[in-house]
């Protein structure tokens, strides 16, 4: 996997921390740089904080999801959402604010690489004008191919396997992103959001004081 901050202290011992947990990891001090290593590595996964010189880690985010999907934590000094609902929307499937515990982020990663190794079956789900092909990891909407992060895509095909029944956010949180506590319920929000963005707005509905149910059109 790719580490990428220009605090040389905090990127080498996220590297350290992670090596230790038996993962090859490679590190970045810059946009420019990251975004060539990881293509020239094949990273599974990046560890990307925002604020970089050359560009910025969302500017690297879009760049290395554009060329192929990969898992992206995104790390945040601010303290407010901004951050956060930008990184989700160019394609960061989760993020920490710093300070932070190595053990978050080891969860984290771990939750992560989890879901992006998990098998799909090879079915075919029609969801009105939004077709879901789960083996080749592909969406559709009136037969124009939707790009999604690998979260979204994870998050519609788990709402999908219980059409028109209310998940709480909780819920989503653990068996979506890995991790569970209301303290998450945003990230849910924000995905819920650029899934409505990309597939139309009455794809999924809110069910108030609960969560969200996926409306399959009748």
């Amino acid at each position: 996997m790719l580490v990428v901050d220009d605090e040389r202290t905090i990127s080498e011992s996220i590297a350290v921390r992670l090596r230790a947990e038996g993962y090859d990891v490679r590190i970045a001090f810059d946009g420019p740089t990251a975004v060539s290593e990881c293509e020239a590595f094949g990273a599974d996964l990046v560890v990307l904080d925002v604020m970089l010189p050359g560009f910025d880690g969302l500017e690297v985010c879009r760049r290395i999801q554009a060329s192929r999907p990969v898992p992206v934590l995104m790390l945040t000094a601010r303290a407010d959402e901004t951050d956060m609902v930008i990184g989700l929307g160019v394609g960061a499937d989760d993020y920490l604010s710093k300070p932070f515990s190595m053990r978050v982020l080891v969860a984290r990663v771990s939750a992560l690489l989890r879901r992006a190794d998990r098998a799909a079956d090879a079915d075919l789900l029609v969801l009105g004008e939004v077709s879901v092909d789960l083996s080749a990891r592909l969406v559709r909407v009136a037969g124009v191919e939707v790009h999604l992060t690998r979260t979204e895509f994870d998050l519609l095909v788990h709402l999908a396997s219980r059409p028109r029944a209310a998940i709480a956010r909780e819920t989503l949180l653990e068996q979506v992103w890995g991790w569970g506590g209301a303290a998450g319920s945003r990230t849910v929000d924000s995905h819920v959001k650029a899934l409505r963005r990309k597939l139309g707005g009455d794809l999924i509905r809110t069910v108030h004081g609960v969560g969200y149910a996926l409306e399959v059109p009748r």
